[in-house]
């Protein structure tokens, strides 16, 4: 089956843009050869120097086609000297889904150098590995050593639990066509002017946002992991109802935990971690988080955003026992409210088109600030979604322990006649509830990165 795949993902891959085709397939070649010369040799500065070709090599056509221009621009800022003209980088489409396969690639190099991992015999598991389609796009980021043992020992067509990838698939097709692309609605139209909105509206789109691209990369996420489990492949937890969060600490072990895993593996432990001392701990964090915003694009925006939340998570490290000013559920409330408040207020940075804008932002949402207000109608959509999603919290707060509860309700929930039958009407009847609540079709959010 996963020649079929592969085949079914190179042609995903290639309605995007078909020479863009030829990059995942350089990368793959790259690195699946470079992975086998550092695992046949034994001295030391050998597989550091493939190592080192190897993370040239993918790093160099991320800066390239991800970077280019923003280097280009503040190159020129700094030392008065262009690097190529407007129109050149211009001309430079950014591939889809380039800054999640080329993560994937150097972790497995990585992890067969470090020894933790045995380079893979076949070329086209490792492409396979690489390009899949279901995650291809906007992730969760896959490790080596959790897919290719999939591959290797592929499941039968639909062996795994159908009626659980069902659920799944509806789930994220609510979460983005329901919740997300009415949301969206609400925070386009405030930041697309945010000079000429009031202090109201302000607030509402900042929190729309916050609850808009929850659910718009949460139900990709689930989108991918349903598909892929209709394969026979388990993709890893990527969202963990982090907007119940205590912390930033505990924020980052909840969202986009796929990238937090990779960026806490594979630079946070070999900058030292927290190993050396405190000053280098916290320098860590900061250095860290910095480059995880600016992963996310090539805009000082992005790179304010990480360090932002560098900053607090350097600040409750710092903190730790210090300050301990109470406990018990009203303590906790508090903490996961000013969690939620601080990290909407973030995502300003991460949604204005440029630094100007987010500054302007931020200064209508703390002063009283007079302007357009936003539709009763758009006011009503808002207030909508933030109820099903509190009310979606409550639920699987109270009712599911933990993640794996609801996996082991599917598997074991008996295949019969009768209960596909009726599983299959809820799920159409589902499928038609969703697409008559549908708002207008928006891209996914991690598309552009």
């Amino acid at each position: 089956m996963s020649i079929y795949l592969l085949v079914i993902s190179l042609l995903f891959y290639s309605f995007w843009n078909i020479y863009y085709l030829i990059l995942i397939i350089w990368v793959a070649f790259v690195d699946f050869s470079i992975a086998h010369v550092i695992a046949s040799f034994k001295t030391a500065r050998w597989r550091r120097f493939f190592l080192c070709l190897s993370l040239g090599n993918s790093l160099t056509i991320l800066l390239f086609f991800k970077y280019g221009h923003f280097i280009a621009e503040n190159w020129a800022i700094i030392s008065g000297f262009t690097l190529g003209s407007p129109s050149f980088w211009g001309q430079w489409l950014l591939p889809v889904g380039i800054s999640f396969y080329t993560f994937q690639s150097i972790s497995y190099v990585v992890d067969v150098y470090l020894g933790e991992l045995q380079p893979e015999k076949k070329f086209s598991s490792y492409l396979l590995f690489l390009s899949f389609f279901p995650q291809l796009v906007a992730g969760p980021i896959v490790t080596a050593k959790s897919f290719l043992p999939q591959i290797r020992r592929p499941k039968p067509f639909f062996s795994s639990p159908i009626l659980f990838a069902v659920f799944l698939i509806l789930l994220g097709l609510f979460k983005k066509m329901v919740l997300a692309d009415h949301l969206a609605e609400v925070s386009d139209l405030v930041f697309l002017r945010p000079s000429d909105m009031s202090s109201r509206a302000l607030w509402i789109g900042m929190f729309s946002y916050s609850m808009q691209i929850y659910c718009d990369f949460s139900g990709y996420t689930d989108i991918a992991q349903g598909a892929a489990l209709l394969f026979g492949f388990r993709l890893p937890e990527n969202f963990r109802m982090p907007y119940l969060s205590s912390g930033f600490s505990e924020f980052w072990t909840r969202w986009h935990i796929s990238l937090s895993q990779w960026l806490k593996k594979y630079i946070y432990i070999p900058l030292g971690g927290n190993r050396i001392g405190p000053s280098f701990t916290y320098r860590n964090l900061f250095l860290v988080m910095a480059i995880g915003g600016l992963w996310h694009g090539a805009s000082w925006n992005f790179v304010i955003w990480g360090m932002a939340h560098g900053f607090f998570l350097v600040a409750e490290r710092w903190c730790g026992n210090r300050f301990v000013l109470s406990v018990g559920i009203f303590w906790k409330s508090f903490k996961i409210l000013f969690t939620f408040l601080m990290v909407s207020l973030l995502w300003i940075f991460f949604r204005s088109v440029n630094l100007e804008d987010s500054l302007c932002y931020l200064q209508g949402i703390f002063t009283k600030k007079d302007g357009f207000l936003l539709p009763y109608s758009y006011e009503m959509k808002f207030m909508y979604c933030f109820l099903i999603l509190l009310f979606g919290h409550f639920f699987g707060v109270r009712i599911f322990k933990d993640n794996q509860q609801l996996i082991h309700i599917f598997e074991k929930m008996p295949n019969s006649l009768g209960n596909m039958i009726f599983f299959a009407f809820s799920a159409a009847l589902c499928l038609v509830v969703i697409v008559l609540l549908a708002a207008e079709s928006k891209p996914f959010v991690y598309f552009v990165f």
